[in-house]
């Protein structure tokens, strides 16, 4: 089983520029090694893991 290190799971909560959104999906961008999220409140644009917060 593969083990992942992104920051954010499916279902929750973070701060998107100062706005609370939920975490819709998430997955790894070999190409870029980076993580992309996609946010419930707007499904068509994606986020990449510096842009999202946790909330504190």
């Amino acid at each position: 089983m593969k083990t992942y290190k992104n920051k954010f799971m499916d279902g929750e909560q973070v701060l998107l520029n100062e706005k609370v959104v939920t975490i819709k999906q998430w997955s790894y961008v070999a190409n870029m090694k980076r993580y992309s999220y996609i946010i419930q409140e707007d499904s068509a644009t994606f986020y990449f893991e510096e842009e999202l917060r946790k909330i504190q």
